[in-house]
């Protein structure tokens, strides 16, 4: 199925269906004894202290707006093919999709790429994953469904994709064992994890990696850097990082605050110089806490960095809704903009000096062209819907202050282990304090982080065409995680899995 890539976060509100049947499959496994034990267990680790507190919070007996999109494509093309089906007119798909996606996917094209998968959409319920008001997570016959809506009425599609899992894979090069390598001590239900994550979710290369201020950080690949060469993944392989890049961009933001150079309150066309925002009273903690409403561009891609300005325009547009938590790529690439203007050093470089070089992240880069990008990094794949991973071409996101940092496993963990030892500590608290109120989920952002319902995880993720990346920090000690992939896939059950395993209170 088709879909626009980005960089956002996948949804945080869980299914119902989904966790009971989790409960089910934890007595299964034996982890607990009962079923009353399993779904509190569940729920404490969503920040709720009951089973009926978890199903007042999700408050299922509503869909999402994206929910209720994705149903309606699902039930629309399910009989595609089939004698007497009629295709949707123009008016029809104009109702259900924005006119950005049926710019870039016209109708013609996208009636066939659904029609294609009509199959699999006959005679089966979607499990739903996840979902926000705005994106949904469903799984239907062993192929994944994201989908993004406006905020906005009448909520149309802004992305839909579909993604097979590992049930669907017949691909030749993957049936051989697979290559595992470690560096420290790596836990054995992390271990155990990893195999399960990798044939469950249909990937060519999985990273883990963790640590904290008592543990060396011990790292775990799976797989293969790329199946063509029968190159084995290794703990120094190079993976593009999307979403957790943001990560950096906030770090140095907040540095040149505390150095006085970037007042936070302040409005952030004062000290922008190379472009504006349409909304003069956008603050820097607006940007970060992701309620400032500035839009983001279309193309994503590119053989080299462009400059901001001739992707977005000089004075950049900010129509979405202001003051309540949307996360927008626009804005952190405001971000990149902002720490380039107030430093007088392109993003990359004035990056590196803040945060890469301070915290030795020696192994991790911003690579301006796809010529750069180190010969260390790992192929990105595309899984198709016949089971066969298909290499994605070498590209540079245009964003580079959103998704331009490719970075190993062990850079990561001390980028999340060491980011708070660059700024005040007061400050450093801050940016893990949540700035909004609850937004669906119950989570809530503080600068640049999202923060659990209870408070007391934080975490950057994001996923591109070429790889999804998460990292994951406690808040009371920074103990970190990273979650590294080399497709387009979810790795919320890989998140939710790796908490209970390893960051959960000793």
């Amino acid at each position: 199925m088709p879909g626009q890539p980005h960089s956002r976060s996948l949804p945080g509100r869980p299914s119902l269906r989904y966790l009971k049947l989790e409960a089910k499959r934890r007595i299964a496994a034996g982890e607990f004894p009962s079923l009353h034990e399993a779904q509190v267990a569940i729920a404490r680790e969503h920040g709720l202290p009951s089973w009926a507190a978890l199903k007042r919070q999700i408050g299922e007996d509503q869909d999402s707006h994206a929910l209720s999109q994705l149903r309606w494509v699902i039930s629309r093309f399910a009989g595609a093919g089939e004698p007497g089906w009629t295709a949707p007119a123009a008016d029809e798909l104009n109702e259900h999709f924005d006119d950005r996606f049926l710019s870039a996917l016209p109708p013609p094209a996208l009636i066939e790429a659904i029609s294609r998968v009509a199959a699999d959409l006959r005679d089966g319920e979607p499990v739903i994953l996840g979902q926000t008001s705005v994106q949904a997570y469903v799984e239907l016959k062993g192929v994944q469904y994201l989908a993004v809506v406006e905020a906005e009425p009448p909520h149309r599609l802004t992305g839909l994709r579909g993604l097979p899992m590992g049930s669907r894979v017949h691909d030749p090069r993957v049936t051989h064992p697979v290559p595992v390598r470690t560096q420290g001590e790596v836990p054995a239900e992390v271990a155990d994890l990893a195999e399960h994550a990798f044939a469950e979710l249909g990937l060519t290369a999985l990273l883990l990696a963790g640590g904290d201020a008592h543990t060396p950080t011990w790292v775990l690949t799976r797989g293969w850097a790329d199946l063509d060469r029968a190159e084995p993944l290794d703990c120094g392989h190079q993976f593009p990082v999307p979403g957790a890049t943001v990560l950096v961009t906030a770090t140095a933001v907040l540095e040149l605050v505390a150095d006085g150079r970037i007042s936070l309150d302040g409005r952030a066309n004062d000290q922008l110089r190379g472009i504006r925002l349409a909304d003069d009273t956008i603050t820097v903690r607006e940007l970060l806490s992701h309620t400032a409403g500035v839009d983001s561009p279309t193309e994503l891609y590119a053989d080299e960095v462009p400059e901001l300005k001739d992707l977005m325009d000089p004075v950049i547009a900010c129509t979405g809704p202001r003051g309540t938590v949307d996360p927008s790529n626009g804005g952190c690439a405001v971000l990149g903009q902002l720490v380039a203007d107030v430093t007088g050093l392109p993003y990359a470089e004035a990056a590196a000096r803040l945060v890469l070089d301070p915290l030795k992240l020696t192994d991790s880069s911003f690579p301006a062209r796809a010529a750069d990008i180190n010969p260390r990094a790992v192929t990105g794949y595309h899984l198709t819907l016949e089971g066969r991973f298909e290499p994605v071409p070498a590209r540079i996101p245009t964003l580079q202050a959103v998704a331009g940092l490719w970075s190993t496993g062990a850079d990561l963990v001390r980028l999340g282990l060491g980011w708070s030892s660059l700024l005040p500590e007061a400050l450093a608290h801050e940016a893990l304090t949540p700035q909004t109120s609850p937004g669906p989920g119950g989570s809530r952002v503080g600068l640049g982080w999202l923060i659990s319902p209870r408070g007391d995880i934080a975490t950057h993720a994001g996923a591109n065409v070429d790889g999804t990346a998460a990292i994951t920090t406690r808040v009371r000690d920074q103990r970190t995680h990273v979650v590294l992939t080399s497709r387009l896939i979810p790795v919320n059950s890989i998140e939710t899995r790796l908490l209970r395993a390893w960051t959960n209170p000793t």
